[in-house]
């Protein structure tokens, strides 16, 4: 038992040599340290601290490398607490991020296996964490030098999560993650998650981001100073979390027509729902698609992909209407039909085991759309 004579710092050093899963992660003494030319080319050099990797910096001096060009090189160390905390670190090629996550309790639904909103949420923090990882701002989500000296950021254009089966309390998930660059459009991020236990992919997302200016909130193109920060840490080849070819991450989300079979109305954002960017983010918004959900789909089945298009921002005194409706099948004719009034399901004989549903969150009274959703749902697995 710790002495009650030590002082803080004393205390939570003791605790990270006690556990060894919380401590600074073991490497190798030969672990190499990378530099990338200009042209894209990664050398590995020669190794130097014992520490795990905590930073790449952009050397935009003009320096020449052993065979010319600009280059980044990634610094190591022990760094902070919550460095040494955090269960992640760049792979051996410097090109993408892994991370676990221990399931906590707070993170679970009835069901005690994770939420979408959990999982949304874990997206979000092992991207940022890659982000700091390879020197990025920590002031906000992502930003590099270039766009804080112009007051831009990113905001989410398309999000698409596809989950094979949900982790449980107390799981250990990894995550991996990486970006690389759509054009002058924006940046597209993918991650692939496993269960650590057993390595098994238990699910994969992509989504796709644009820059904004902070204080007029318009859309800008990504110029080359910007695309010159990141670009060097995305992989030469695309890579992909998922082929695009007949995947429903890349099909566009029809318009749910009017009027809509479910819904819930005067959604209000709460302070909590804020980031760090001045706006709702963009993990609300699938709370928010969900709530109008059938309760029927809800009890029977479990959310296995949803896709969302990000079409204008919503601020902290909108009021907000969540629409969803079944989605007609490519042939015009609909997956059975819910009726009835007192809550109960009606279905055809032979109803299919995966639903879908068409969503859109609006400004309340008719007004101008938020975001279009498609979510897909299957039949709960029997425990």
């Amino acid at each position: 038992m710790l002495k009650v004579s030590c002082n803080a710092t004393d205390q939570i050093h003791h605790a990270l040599a006690q556990c060894r899963f919380f401590g600074p992660p073991k490497l190798s003494k030969t672990r190499p340290v990378f530099t990338r030319r200009k042209d894209g080319a990664l050398l590995s050099c020669s190794p130097t601290a014992k520490g795990p990797v905590l930073a790449v910096v952009s050397d935009r001096s003009g320096s020449v490398g052993a065979e010319g060009g600009m280059t980044t090189r990634v610094e190591t160390g022990l760094g902070s607490l919550a460095d040494r905390l955090r269960l992640g670190s760049l792979t051996e090629d410097g090109l993408s991020y892994k991370e676990k996550f221990i399931v906590r309790c707070y993170e679970v639904g009835i069901n005690k296996t994770a939420t979408v909103e959990t999982i949304a949420n874990l997206l979000q923090e092992v991207g940022c964490n890659h982000a700091q990882g390879v020197g990025f701002s920590t002031d906000g989500f992502a930003t590099t030098h270039t766009m804080r000296k112009l007051n831009l950021i990113w905001v989410t254009a398309r999000m698409h999560i596809e989950i094979y089966k949900y982790p449980a309390w107390s799981d250990v998930v990894e995550i991996e993650t990486w970006c690389q660059g759509e054009g002058r459009i924006g940046t597209r991020r993918d991650w692939i998650l496993k269960d650590h236990a057993t390595g098994q992919v238990i699910g994969r997302a992509t989504s796709k981001w644009v820059m904004m200016n902070q204080e007029t909130r318009r859309l800008q193109k990504v110029n080359d100073d910007v695309r010159e920060e990141y670009l060097v840490f995305c992989p030469r080849e695309p890579r992909l979390a998922f082929p695009e070819e007949n995947s429903s991450s890349v099909r566009k989300i029809s318009k749910l027509e009017d009027p809509a079979q479910f819904s819930r109305l005067g959604l209000v954002p709460r302070r909590a729902d804020l980031d760090m960017n001045q706006h709702v983010n963009n993990v609300t918004y699938i709370g928010w698609v969900l709530e109008s959900m059938p309760q029927e789909i809800i009890d029977s089945h479990e959310l296995q992909t949803i896709t969302l298009d990000y079409r204008r921002e919503c601020q902290h005194d909108d009021v907000v209407d969540s629409l969803t409706s079944v989605e007609p099948l490519e042939g015009g004719e609909e997956i059975p039909e819910l009726r009835g009034t007192n809550g109960s399901a009606i279905t055809a004989e032979h109803e299919q085991d995966c639903r879908q549903f068409l969503h859109v969150l609006r400004l309340s009274g008719d007004g101008p759309e938020i975001n279009r959703g498609r979510t897909e749902w299957r039949k709960k697995p029997t425990r």
